[in-house]
């Protein structure tokens, strides 16, 4: 009966239906790369396109967001679902999107209105594309339950819960593979005098959190093409024809973890200042896919915020990244902004509670922010707020956040240059202009370290000043520094005397004979791709340190037998071993943890690794010194579409392989006369 009323819906005349948006006002364009460029009088009508390309692109994927801001995505994906759909549940995201509805725009609301009539008139043309019927129709308040769920999720509530279940987590009384890119350069430091600004989050290269490309062009002064994650209706990095931004993920101390003084007899009493108040207690609705019944689970929050209880304690998490749910309208003045100052004031309110920030524009003005919603923490001596704090006292409540001029920034220093690779801020230019952390709050937990990628790209960028393909070339990189910075050093391996190691010398040899280089026909590299990602499990919740010499003939061991059980030889490359996967498509694929073009990768078969992300969006932008618009390039790993009968389902894919990059152009004019396809939604 539900499709049939779809069907019949679908052939309504679409005046009857949604009168705000005019779809002959909107206007699609496809380039030879099937990447949208969409064109309207107003805002509101280009978010709709936005979700009308999107759609086409990649509508199995918009369905998991739409489903996750109704907490059904468990009706979709299982048990996996299921886990988000708790967890949005416990973190109570509906209830404050209803609390903190008031507090958004009436521009920015007529925008997500228009993104989510797109969407729904998408699925109601298309009904047979409707995978998950649970997800339509939806509305602005499901939209940004959905939005507020996975900004949270990036400000490491997942990794606090994680640790309070698998008892990580201290009571009272290892390898990462993530990361992103992001470098500014002016006049200081380019031969040509242009502004240089390179995009490069390492996301992976599916799913919710793989970067989609789209231009957007309104006559109401939004004009900005980059990247954005399914089911955003802005750009979240990339460029306007005035600056542009890039994104890192930073990792200052964003969540809390209290533990509860709970009640010897009542269990769900706990103290606060010598009282003993009850816990609030929800039940969370679970409808787990292929499960005749609906799971009901009991979710409770004190007042420090969302709360579990496990066999080692009862634990509340707090973050402010529930707090506020205007990190989408932040996104929105910032693709509107027109100069520094405009894009300043668009981010100083810190809607957006995570994120580093890197910025270049036309006027020759770079900048860095190590951008996060970070709580004034009551100082105490006895007290470490990266462990767990005492939850009996509203001593330890925090209820204000830094403003921001509290945190790490940098305007223009005269080495001309800014970057991040997830390392620390006060790592961010030339030595002489770096920020003395001493002047911070430590109970901020910011990054004091390099990582391997910033010390490589600090050998690479030098003194000197450079050009275009230089730049270009810098951010290309797939060799580790001269000092590796991984968290368990290997220099055991490094100096182990191979002859003492018979059936293993030809493998000890290669690999100490290895430039550190991360190229498809790189021995070394193979060898050093096996071992990385066994010492990753078997060191997993180990402090750094040094391998022992056991450890290493271990490892060695490891390899040997591994590339011996599936390959019968020693001698294979890092293309042999790891393959980037589309559909029919597996070539070989360069890169891994940690390097400025990395790959991240996961067991596929027959031995072979597929990679799963790392390099995922790459875009180039430069800013004339004449004024003109922004000269852009970019690359995504496959393809604009995620329909495998797509033309741009894998083309971009060789491009990405050979470290190529297509143009990209922000000309209206040259858009429309050189589109493969101009269309209207319907």
């Amino acid at each position: 009966m539900k499709s049939c009323i779809l069907i019949i819906l679908s052939v309504i005349p679409y005046a009857f239906c949604k009168a705000q948006i005019d779809v002959r006002n909107i206007v699609i364009a496809r380039d030879s790369f099937g990447i949208p460029h969409i064109f309207a009088p107003t805002d509101p009508e280009v978010a709709y396109g936005l979700a009308w390309a999107h759609a086409e692109d990649d509508f199995e994927t918009l369905q998991w967001v739409i489903l996750s801001g109704k907490a059904k995505l468990s009706t979709a994906l299982g048990k996996t679902g299921g886990q988000a759909d708790y967890l949005i549940q416990l973190l109570q995201c509906r209830r404050q999107v209803e609390k903190l509805w008031p507090t958004l725009s009436e521009d920015f609301l007529a925008l997500i209105k228009g993104y989510v009539q797109g969407l729904n008139d998408y699925a109601r043309k298309n009904p047979g594309l409707v995978k998950y019927k649970k997800a339509f129709p939806f509305d602005e308040k499901d939209y940004m339950t959905a939005t507020l769920f996975s900004v949270t999720l990036f400000c490491g509530v997942e990794d606090a819960l994680r640790k309070i279940y698998s008892g990580g987590v201290k009571t009272l009384p290892g390898f990462v593979a993530g990361g992103s890119n992001a470098i500014a350069m002016n006049s200081q430091k380019t031969i040509s005098g242009e502004s240089f600004l390179v995009l490069n989050a390492h996301q992976p290269n599916t799913g919710p959190f793989a970067f989609y490309e789209a231009h957007l062009c309104s006559q109401q002064g939004w004009n900005p093409l980059g990247g954005l994650f399914p089911g955003a209706c802005v750009i979240l990095h990339g460029t306007n024809e005035h600056l542009g931004w890039a994104h890192t993920i930073n990792y200052q101390d964003k969540v809390d973890i209290y533990q509860l003084q709970m009640h010897p007899y009542r269990p769900n009493l706990y103290k606060w200042d010598e009282k003993w108040i009850p816990l609030e207690i929800k039940k969370a609705r679970l409808k787990i896919k292929g499960l005749p019944f609906t799971i009901r689970k009991k979710v409770y929050e004190s007042v420090y915020g969302p709360t579990v209880k496990t066999k080692k304690g009862v634990f509340s998490i707090r973050t402010a990244a529930l707090s506020d749910i205007r990190a989408l309208e932040q996104w929105y003045r910032m693709n509107k902004a027109v100069n520094f100052s405009t894009f300043y004031q668009a981010i100083a309110p810190i809607h957006i509670p995570m994120f580093n920030i890197i910025y270049a524009d036309r006027y020759d003005t770079i900048f860095y922010i190590s951008n996060g919603k970070i709580p004034e923490r009551p100082h105490h001596p006895d007290r470490n707020w990266k462990e767990t704090v005492q939850g009996n006292t509203s001593a330890t409540l925090w209820t204000t956040l830094k403003k921001i001029h509290q945190l790490p920034q940098y305007v223009n220093p005269p080495s001309g240059y800014l970057y991040n690779t997830n390392h620390s801020p006060f790592l961010a230019t030339a030595r002489p202009y770096q920020l003395d952390s001493n002047l911070f709050d430590k109970n901020d937990g910011w990054e004091t370290h390099h990582n391997n990628r910033s010390l490589r790209l600090t050998e690479l960028i030098g003194e000197e000043k450079i050009n275009y393909e230089q730049f270009k070339k810098i951010k290309f990189d797939i060799t580790l520094p001269s000092v590796l910075q991984y968290p368990y050093q290997i220099d055991s391996m490094l100096n182990l005397p191979a002859k003492d190691y018979p059936a293993l010398e030809n493998i000890i040899q290669t690999f100490q004979q290895w430039d550190k280089s991360a190229s498809v026909d790189s021995k070394g590299a193979a060898i050093f791709v096996i071992a990385y990602y066994y010492l990753a499990e078997k060191l997993r919740g180990a402090p750094p340190g040094k391998l022992s010499k056991a450890q290493a003939v271990e490892t060695f061991q490891f390899v040997y037998d591994y590339m011996m059980k599936y390959f019968g030889t020693t001698g294979i490359t890092l293309g042999d071993l790891q393959k980037l996967v589309r559909g029919t498509k597996e070539l070989p694929m360069h890169g891994f943890p940690d390097v400025l073009s990395p790959s991240f990768s996961e067991p596929y078969k027959k031995g072979l690794r597929k990679v799963t992300g790392g390099d995922a969006y790459i875009c180039f932008v430069r800013y004339p010194k004449d004024g003109s618009l922004p000269q852009i390039e970019s690359v995504n790993t496959f393809g604009a579409s995620m329909n495998p009968a797509s033309p741009h389902f894998a083309d971009q894919m060789p491009l990405f392989l050979k470290q190529q990059t297509k143009r990209l152009s922000m000309d209206k004019e040259e858009v429309l006369k050189t589109a493969i396809r101009i269309y209207h939604p319907f």
